[in-house]
């Protein structure tokens, strides 16, 4: 039996507080088809996946607007191994480290810890959820005349 692969557990890592970002996504995942779990801001290493864990969910998409998610995601991965998730699909994007830096060393910094996406800032909701069911496979929606 093939369960469908869409489940979602969004947030904003760390002591960041920006809100209106994560509540874009959550209505645009939703819309797309996902079953999200927003834990909204403030959300910890431990947070998301013990609700990964609860909700049995497919992926977990940090968000970060305030520069230092490159310090709060180090050892997502090797917590996510550690409870069982080995499979999990981690997604990170937004303003996720300090100051302008060439994205393409950013992103292999994250791919490098273990995060199988990572995105720049500004990037619209529809590019996520297109990798988003890319990686989980699912189906991608005709496209609208």
């Amino acid at each position: 039996m093939s369960e469908k692969k869409n489940k979602l557990v969004i947030g904003v890592i760390g002591a960041d507080v920006h809100a209106v970002g994560i509540r874009i996504l959550d209505y645009a995942f939703t819309a797309a088809g996902f079953d999200v779990t927003n834990l909204g801001v403030m959300v910890s290493q431990e947070e998301y996946i013990a609700a990964a864990i609860e909700t049995d969910a497919d992926a977990i998409v940090v968000s970060s607007l305030y520069g230092h998610g490159e310090l709060d995601c180090r050892g997502m991965r090797d917590k996510c191994d550690e409870a069982g998730l080995s499979d999990i699909l981690l997604y990170v994007g937004g303003n996720i480290v300090v100051g302008k830096q060439n994205f393409e060393d950013v992103e292999r910094r994250f791919k490098d810890m273990g995060f199988d996406r990572a995105f720049p800032p500004g990037t619209p909701p529809e590019e996520t959820i297109h990798w988003l069911k890319v990686d989980l496979g699912l189906p991608e929606d005709e496209p609208q005349a």
